[in-house]
């Protein structure tokens, strides 16, 4: 379990950087910030999804997790989201603890 998340944290922060290249080629070309949230890069890659997602959550699980928790997450910058969730999955895997060497006894 530990390489799963050692692999998904690592891509997830390529991803992170590669979006955050992306906005900062647009902030040199158009000289406005204007990076890409994460509700449209979800629309982007997969619309259907998205439009499932609203009442699903609305009416399964809580009204107030959609409202104020999903729409906040969905206007924020794509890198800034991939990255927390690239560092919360390599921060989850710890560190690996170092064998002893025997070499010098004890």
């Amino acid at each position: 379990m530990r390489i799963l998340f050692r692999v998904l944290g690592l891509v997830a922060g390529g991803l992170a950087l590669a979006l955050l290249g992306r906005d900062l080629f647009v902030l040199a070309q158009s000289g406005n910030w204007s990076p890409i949230d994460v509700g449209a890069l979800w629309w982007t890659v997969h619309p259907g999804s998205l439009q499932l997602a609203e009442p699903a959550i609305a009416r399964h699980i809580h009204p107030f997790l959609w409202d104020p928790v999903m729409l906040t997450v969905l206007l924020s910058p794509a890198w800034l989201a991939l990255g927390l969730v690239a560092a919360l999955l390599l921060l989850s895997t710890g560190r690996r603890r170092g064998r002893r060497s025997r070499r010098f006894g004890s």
